[in-house]
């Protein structure tokens, strides 16, 4: 996977960064998860503070325009983000007693 940032700006009222990126992928389209912990390690960030906005491909590309929010603190993403996008591309918690 190769990121290449297009756009970087500092929203300081809701104490976040705002980024637009380019990402050129091999074979299968990379997961939401794959998605954001490549983009942690690029900008150096703890993955809960990531949120994906969103992802855009076209059939027969291997590459996805996308656009992420990257939040100072844990607080500051409850107080903006619904909780259906915090848990969008996590993983499930297990079951107790499911095989």
């Amino acid at each position: 996977m190769d990121f290449k940032i297009e756009s970087d700006k500092r929203n300081e009222l809701l104490s976040r960064r705002e980024i637009q990126f380019t990402l050129t992928y091999d074979g299968a389209t990379p997961s939401r998860m794959q998605i954001t912990g490549k983009l942690c390690a690029l900008l150096n960030v703890k993955e809960p503070l990531v949120i994906l906005d969103s992802l855009k491909s076209n059939f027969g590309k291997t590459m996805i325009n996308g656009k992420a929010r990257v939040y100072d603190t844990e607080e500051a993403k409850k107080k903006t983000e619904h909780p259906f996008l915090s848990a969008r591309g996590m993983p499930k918690p297990k079951e107790e007693g499911a095989a």
